[in-house]
């Protein structure tokens, strides 16, 4: 059954709105029709809906149904990815949001290939980050998108992170700090992964991250893309902490 997202402003008595790209998404992609099933997701809600009419600029669903979204992970996992070139980003942002990211910060670190040129620029591949993760949340049955922030840099993510727990950076050249170590150690139920970009960390920014708690783990004797190392960290923690491998 096709998922989509909503405000919470969308939703009166027992019927939902259906506004903007999902519109033209239900009626001219999908073709569905009156009486056709659709899953609403607001505020980790879900409601089982069936369409009631289809209007030019509008649908409006009625309401069968509703419960308490069960899709989330317990772990709320923090990616901070270094920028990659390409649509390497895309696929980060895609495959991150499959797994059970929550929130991604995407980061301009000193070895970053990829110049953005520009707020407008900057702006609008921020804007399709988000279209993605949100596309990815409803393939996936998400019963929230993860939040796609505005690029920072590395300093300001640095700043960030001051005072939290659970700050896990792969770095190729630590030898003694394992991941699935380093996770048996965690306090709480957030975690925050840093993700170099092609190039690596400078040795100095990692460092950094270790003067303010943070862990820097091997991921074993294989070397990863920055599209592959984040996936990795990601799966296995929520192997070990999270619901990745449990059926509900």
């Amino acid at each position: 059954m096709n998922r989509f997202f909503v405000n919470k402003s969308q939703i009166y008595q027992n019927k939902v709105k259906i506004l903007g790209k999902d519109v033209k998404h239900i009626k001219d992609v999908l073709r569905l029709k009156y009486k056709d099933k659709i899953e609403i997701v607001s505020g980790n809600k879900t409601y089982l809906c069936e369409i009631l009419e289809i209007k030019p600029d509008n649908i409006i669903l009625l309401i069968l149904d509703s419960f308490q979204g069960k899709n989330e992970p317990p772990v709320h996992i923090v990616l901070y990815q270094g920028i990659a070139k390409g649509d390497k980003m895309d696929f980060i942002i895609q495959k991150s949001t499959e797994i059970g990211v929550k929130e991604i910060y995407p980061v301009i670190t000193n070895r970053t290939i990829v110049k953005i040129k520009g707020r407008k620029k900057e702006q609008k591949k921020i804007e399709r980050w988000r279209s993605i993760s949100e596309e990815a949340a409803k393939q996936s049955k998400r019963d929230a998108i993860p939040i796609v922030n505005n690029v920072i840099s590395y300093d300001e993510m640095v700043n960030i992170l001051k005072g939290e727990e659970n700050i896990i950076i792969p770095y190729e050249a630590e030898e003694n700090n394992t991941l699935k170590e380093t996770l048996k150690n965690t306090k709480n139920g957030k975690i925050h992964i840093i993700i170099g970009p092609e190039g690596g960390f400078e040795e100095e920014e990692i460092d950094t991250i270790r003067s303010i708690g943070g862990k820097s783990v091997t991921l074993g004797p294989r070397i990863f893309r920055t599209e592959t190392a984040g996936l990795v960290v990601m799966s296995i923690a929520l192997y070990e902490l999270g619901d990745l491998g449990v059926r509900t």
